[in-house]
């Protein structure tokens, strides 16, 4: 066995305590693997299935310290641990995606120069760090665009729609931009037929394998339904994996790559944006592939082969967000439904408290 390989029994240290953490843990006891969650509270829903759990805030060095000497190898369910934090981790735990990925995922400016370095398209976008500046960048960039801060931000979270009428200068406050986010990003507007997503992994001997694209929908920024497949060409599913195979390479990423991607009437495929973890758009996974986005994440972080990833039937996934996970009986009584809840406590509105996967129709051969 390479020396790289963890065997049964060794333990993943995931940092970040939700859904995804949750879902890794799940998947990781399958494979006789035990989890120690780092998370900032308690009863979080991967803290609820995990062996242990490390309640502290990410910035401290004493419990971040305990916490890789009690693991074996660490990943992430939360792209926004601070960079010193993972570093300090590295120096004595093999961190999977690394630092270095996570500091280029974490930052929107970042992440749009390194797809476009490797010949990767993305909307047009200026970076902007006043509202002076964000004149000057609407005035050249155009309208319809998207104000969005460089770091943090999450299920349209600190963003703001820019229209021909909108007043900049209260945009710029509204967004929340400043030096806590190091500033804001004007992105222009992008015609699209679809959004579509492809979920990636590499393993550490650099073996990569993708799941299938996915086209995803959204209700108020956040993720309503993932259908998989995508209704693309060919050429399209072609391009797109081609681009996500890229950047996972390029990021020298082990672990997961989930790149978000617009396909024009043209049929380009623009990135928008990338996710150095298991993807709310990878959920159908777990019931419709032969290998899961996350029983493939564990594998890749542990050395192990990866899985097939082949779907074995159709699948579409919906989100429950807020008071839509009241209906679970009804989707406990429908045998095409597959019911995920994530375990929390409180209900509310615009948080992702589960999804459905709905089964559709097998894969011939």
């Amino acid at each position: 066995m390479d020396k790289a390989t963890l065997s049964p029994g060794a333990t993943i240290g995931i940092l970040g305590g939700g859904q995804l953490g949750r879902m890794i843990a799940l998947a990781a006891a399958n494979l006789g693997y035990r989890c120690h969650i780092f998370c900032q509270s308690a009863d979080e829903p991967a803290a609820q299935v995990a062996a242990q759990t490390t309640i502290a805030g990410f910035d401290d060095t004493n419990a971040l310290d305990s916490f890789a000497g009690a693991v074996d190898v660490v990943s992430l369910e939360f792209e926004n641990v601070p960079i010193t934090s993972l570093e300090r981790i590295a120096m004595t735990t093999p961190v999977y995606p690394a630092p270095s990925v996570q500091a280029v995922a974490q930052n929107r400016l970042k992440e749009k120069s390194f797809a476009n370095n490797l010949g990767i398209a993305t909307a047009p976008f200026r970076a902007v760090a006043s509202a002076e500046e964000l004149h000057d960048a609407v005035a050249e960039i155009g309208t319809p665009s998207v104000l969005k801060t460089v770091r943090m931000g999450y299920d349209g979270k600190g963003q703001v729609s820019i229209k021909a009428d909108t007043d900049l200068d209260s945009a710029w406050t509204q967004s929340g931009a400043g030096p806590a986010t190091d500033g804001g990003i004007l992105e222009g507007f992008v015609t699209f037929d679809c959004e579509i997503s492809v979920i990636v992994a590499r393993g550490i001997d650099g073996e990569t394998s993708a799941f299938i694209p996915v086209e995803n929908r959204h209700t108020n920024h956040i993720l309503d339904e993932t259908i998989a497949p995508a209704d693309i060409p060919a050429a399209t599913i072609d391009a797109a994996n081609d681009i996500a195979i890229r950047l996972a390479q390029g990021l020298d990423v082990v672990g997961l790559l989930a790149i978000e991607m617009f396909v024009t009437p043209d049929g380009n495929v623009l990135v928008n944006e990338v996710a150095p973890r298991p993807h709310n758009s990878g959920h159908w996974t777990m019931d419709a592939c032969r290998t899961s986005q996350f029983e493939q994440l564990v594998r890749a972080v542990s050395g192990l082969p990866l899985g097939d990833p082949s779907r074995r039937c159709d699948a579409v996934m919906k989100n429950l967000i807020g008071d839509d996970v009241n209906d679970w009986p009804k989707y406990l009584a429908d045998p095409s439904a597959k019911l995920h809840l994530y375990g929390k406590a409180e209900t509310r509105p615009g948080r992702k408290m589960g999804h459905v996967n709905f089964l559709g129709k097998p894969v011939a051969g």
